[in-house]
């Protein structure tokens, strides 16, 4: 399995605080490069390039890029084992692969739900955008099923592992 993260428009240093807070080592990531349009499709698959399942995050404008070229891949028969899209909102999430939304509020993740993407989380109390990115582990909310009740309380840092399929934590 290979991790990919498309960040959004902000410092890398964010991202970096993203990567530590789900206990991941800096080498177990392939991170796309702050100082590129992360929000063009092109750029993306220009950047990464797969050898194996792909799990890729993404936060903010990184969701536009991410979304197409992971369609791009899964059409060139490349497993995609999840996308998981951390605060894209307003993006089109559709795809025959596994989509997950992560939200920093209930009101994002309930206008989110019409554009697609599958089991959710959305934190309640609401917290900052950024803070949804350098601080996953302390962001506490609700698992969305759709179809199921009860939502289930988590963070949004164990959410992402469960959905991406890491099970081991490094500290």
């Amino acid at each position: 399995m290979q991790i990919f993260i498309c960040p959004g428009i902000h410092s890398p240093t964010l991202t970096t605080q993203f990567v530590t807070a789900l206990g991941l080592l800096q080498q177990e990531v392939l991170i796309f490069p702050a100082d590129q349009p992360v929000y063009s499709p092109q750029h993306v698959l220009d950047f990464f390039e797969p050898q194996a399942p792909v799990v890729m995050i993404a936060f903010s404008a990184g969701v536009v890029g991410a979304i197409a070229a992971t369609r791009t891949w899964y059409d060139r028969n490349i497993p995609i084992s999840a996308l998981i899209a951390i605060d894209g909102w307003g993006v089109p999430l559709f795809g025959d692969f596994p989509i997950y939304r992560v939200s920093h509020d209930q009101f994002t993740h309930w206008s989110s739900k019409l554009l697609g993407g599958g089991e959710s989380f959305y934190a309640d109390p609401a917290v900052d955008h950024l803070t949804m990115w350098h601080s996953p582990h302390l962001v506490r909310g609700y698992v969305d099923f759709s179809n199921r009740t009860p939502n289930r309380v988590t963070t949004a840092a164990t959410f992402i592992l469960e959905k991406a399929g890491i099970t081991q934590f490094q500290s």
